[in-house]
């Protein structure tokens, strides 16, 4: 089983910062794509950005310019840099990965539990 484990989140004023951290662990064989989404309460989960195995970003318009993804393939680590906060910022921020625990088995998408992102003065 593959585990996510985020951490970073918290209570930043607006035009702050805040860096994300999530770690893979548990029976890893190999990570496709790691990401990071966005969900507020009653609403549907929505993607903030994502990372490839070979580096490739996508972003959301809203994210564009101001967060940046990395991803550390030897710590299964993935990273999200969040400048210039805004209030709209403010939000429950949940990691993805795309795993698999073995050469033989499918991968499988896990998340994490979450990390709660608040922009307010």
């Amino acid at each position: 089983q593959v585990q996510l484990v985020e951490s970073g989140g918290g209570l930043v004023q607006p035009g702050g910062s805040l860096r994300l951290s999530c770690a893979a662990s548990g029976r890893i064989f190999s990570i496709d794509v790691m990401g990071w989404y966005r969900q507020a309460p009653g609403k549907q989960r929505e993607l903030v950005t994502h990372i490839t195995s070979g580096g490739i970003t996508v972003y959301a318009d809203s994210a564009r310019g101001r967060f940046t993804i990395a991803r550390d393939n030897a710590k299964n680590t993935v990273y999200l840099q969040m400048n210039s906060l805004k209030p709209e910022d403010t939000d429950d921020y949940s990691c993805r990965a795309n795993a698999r625990g073995g050469w033989s088995e499918r991968y499988r998408d896990v998340w994490g539990q979450g990390t709660l992102v608040t922009v307010s003065s």
